[in-house]
């Protein structure tokens, strides 16, 4: 995909990071993709219809991602996906 509805922020090593985003260095350490693509698939499933848990429980049963982890990525989707509309 070469346009991304959401992008990932882009996190310095070592920065202090607040809120859904602060999971994302832990995400691509322990779930073994970068966080643009999880970002990418809760977006499409955001804009098809899904809702947040729809999305939560989805990577979490297809994409064996923890419920933090999974939770952190669909909020700071929606989050983003709030800032365009």
């Amino acid at each position: 995909m070469s346009e991304h509805r959401v992008r990932a922020p882009q996190i310095a090593p070592g920065e202090k990071v607040m809120g859904p985003a602060s999971y994302f260095p832990s995400i691509e350490k322990n779930d073994g993709r970068p966080v643009q693509d999880w970002l990418d698939l809760a977006v499409e499933r955001l804009e098809g219809g899904a809702s947040h848990m729809e999305v939560v429980g989805w990577l979490k049963s297809e994409h064996g991602v923890g419920h933090g982890h999974a939770n952190a990525i669909v909020g700071y989707a929606r989050a983003e996906l709030a800032k365009t509309e």
